[in-house]
């Protein structure tokens, strides 16, 4: 089934008496079967038609003035209906060489909104989110906060059960790797085990929330989604002194940093008043993406590269949007054009760094522009960066001209010397228009917008990550598309009270994390039955707890803790633990500082696996056996695989 993307969003059949939302039910269809031709890309329109947009739809036919693709309230002159049901191959929509096909179902889902008046509605992820009231269930006594009314109403409806509390110390292991990416300790175990009083759980929640683990495990999470690596990709790729920003996450989600100003200091801290070094160095989450030190390169080619980076990386990690294809062309499916796309990227087209810088024979650790992390500065206000010697480290952030602007072009078919049309800085108007007489159009002011009340897109985003993180799929499965083509949420009413209560709350993550690992949802046993797997296999509904294999860098710290060889000590340096030989000697062009892998000793084999050396041409291969990130790009879910590798390299 098209509908929904599949059957997750689907709670029963429609009979004829349901009312047809154009959002959860009709758009999906189209979207997956029609959109491509007859939707906001004009280039690769036909006839003239987009269904996407209810004036067009409506309309008279470009190419027969007499006949319309949807008339309200009457499917037997709705020549949609009739493309849709017609024998005719040189009529039929989608026509057979599309290879696309609606079911009888889906049909009818088409012909009774039609019927039903043909009401369009806007994308529900770009209507701002509103906190609704918590709806009437028949066993309140399960609730333990406002998330599990959401849960069991939609049970209730299904015909299912929620399970009962898991057990006590079932409980606790889920909760410390959840929280902390590690086992319980055998002290937090004894003394949880004894504590018999109310509350026991909502303690242990707060001591491994207070865990400096804690900031450890987020920023597994967040070296995904800012594409963190130590070294520079391509063909040389050699060695970059980037880790500093990540000493910087872990601090930031240890001292439970607010979001909206943890994502304003990596995009724009630097344009902040009086910046510090500190918001500086935040922005190198703008600068991990790979750079070039190969010979014989167009500068200004890879200048362009690395904007269009720093603009797909925004949009799909903060606003849940894959904007990618319209650099080429206006979006197929999602109401972002090409130049909507080119004054998002206006935003990151404005610093001077370059495209190229030398090759590997000059190769420097960051490149410009660059913060220089001093002695003194660990001394005082950077004193969570982890550094033991007493020299400095260069890191690359962000800068803007400081007299000028770059002028930003709509460039052909994405090409760095094809500019067409001028365009400034400015955001999709369907998200939310950027109103110049409130905002700087510059990156600040981009961070300002993105945090608005009015932005339907932010808080949504965050919270459906940290519900995935946690439940191992978010309400929205797609994380990083909430477009036309995304999955549906399978719970809209919850995703939008959690948005709300989070920017409410002044965008506390901790808080949020709180909320959800409260919860009777969460706290459930993950015992299932054979309704429970044939109503609800995937758990989608979550009658059940989940069962989440451990991420790929929580296997190595499982196995390092269980065994008491874990070195605990927070930051500093990537570290270079055992792999198999000749890797990195396999793919490397023999030049630079990382041609050899020279493994570490001592301390540095037994640290977490977010301190793993990342290089680009050859990831560490244990992390990938076991679906880490490669970190290429900007990703904000990880598949899940079952290999037999996995199990070999479990022996």
């Amino acid at each position: 089934s098209s509908c929904g993307s599949g059957d997750d969003n689907q709670d029963f059949s429609l009979s004829s008496s349901d009312q047809i939302s154009y959002n959860f039910h009709v758009r999906p269809i189209l979207s997956d079967n029609c959109f491509a031709c007859h939707g906001p890309d004009a280039n690769k329109r036909e006839a003239g038609l987009r269904l996407d947009d209810p004036e067009s739809a409506y309309a008279a036919l470009q190419e027969n003035p007499g006949a319309h693709a949807i008339v309200r309230g009457d499917p037997g002159k709705s020549e949609v209906v009739r493309r849709l049901r017609t024998e005719d191959e040189s009529e039929m929509m989608p026509p057979p060489a599309s290879n696309l096909k609606l079911t009888e179902g889906e049909k009818d889902i088409i012909t009774g909104w039609i019927r039903q008046g043909a009401e369009y509605e806007p994308h529900w992820a770009f209507v701002a989110p509103r906190k609704a009231e918590l709806p009437k269930v028949r066993r309140p006594e399960w609730a333990q906060n406002e998330i599990d009314y959401f849960v069991l109403d939609k049970l209730e409806r299904m015909g299912l059960r929620p399970n009962g509390p898991a057990e006590k110390m079932h409980l606790l292991k889920r909760l410390s790797f959840d929280l902390t990416g590690l086992p319980p300790s055998p002290e937090l175990m004894d003394a949880y085990r004894r504590d018999g009083s109310e509350g026991a759980a909502d303690r242990v929640i707060d001591r491994l929330l207070e865990s400096p683990a804690f900031g450890e495990r987020m920023a597994v999470l967040w070296m995904d989604v800012s594409r963190y690596s130590d070294s520079y990709g391509y063909q040389d790729d050699n060695i970059r002194t980037q880790w500093p920003y990540r000493d910087w996450v872990i601090h930031a989600f240890n001292s439970n940093m607010p979001y909206d100003r943890f994502v304003t200091w990596q995009l724009a801290g630097d344009l902040l008043p009086d910046a510090t070094k500190e918001q500086i160095l935040a922005t190198a989450f703008n600068r991990n993406h790979k750079y070039t030190e190969e010979g014989g390169v167009i500068e200004e080619e890879y200048r362009v590269e690395y904007a269009v980076d720093k603009t797909n990386t925004f949009s799909k990690a903060i606003l849940g949007m894959t904007v990618e294809c319209a650099q080429c062309h206006d979006h197929k499916y999602d109401p972002v054009s090409q130049e909507n796309y080119f004054q998002l990227y206006a935003f990151f087209n404005n610093t001077p760094e370059k495209g190229y810088e030398g090759d590997v024979s000059i190769s420097k650790p960051a490149k410009k522009p660059i913060l220089w992390i001093e002695r003194d500065d660990i001394d005082g206000l950077l004193g969570f960066i982890n550094h033991k010697d007493t020299s400095r480290i260069m890191v690359s952030v962000m800068e803007d001209f400081k007299d000028t602007t770059r002028s930003t072009y709509i460039l052909d078919r994405g090409l760095y010397d094809q500019p067409t049309r001028e365009v400034s800085a400015g955001t999709p108007a369907a998200i939310l228009p950027f109103d110049e007489e409130r905002y700087p159009k510059n990156r600040l002011g981009l961070a300002e917008w993105t945090f608005s009340d009015e932005n339907p897109l932010a808080a949504r985003v965050f919270v459906n990550l940290m519900w995935q993180e946690l439940f191992g799929r978010g309400l929205v499965k797609s994380a990083g598309d909430f477009g036309m083509q995304g999955d549906l949420p399978t719970h809209p009413e919850l995703l939008d009270w959690l948005a709300v209560d989070f920017r409410e709350s002044g965008w506390d993550v901790k808080g949020l994390i709180r909320k959800m690992v409260s919860s009777a949802t969460y706290q459930q046993s993950a015992e299932t039955d054979k309704k429970k797997l044939n109503r609800d296999p995937d758990n989608v509904y979550l009658a059940r707890a989940p069962r989440i294999r451990l991420n790929a860098e929580h296997i190595r710290d499982m196995v390092l803790a269980s065994s008491g060889l874990m070195v605990k000590e927070i930051g500093g340096p990537s570290v270079k633990p055992y792999q198999p030989e000749g890797l990195w000697e396999a793919s490397t062009s023999g030049r630079g500082e990382l041609a050899v892998y020279r493994r570490d000793k001592g301390e540095k084999l037994y640290r977490r696996g977010l301190y793993t050396f990342i290089k680009l041409t050859s990831p560490p291969p244990k992390p990938i056996i076991f679906d880490g990130s490669n970190r290429d790009v900007c990703e904000v879910t990880r598949n899940r695989t079952n290999t037999p590798l996995q199990a070999l390299a479990m022996l």
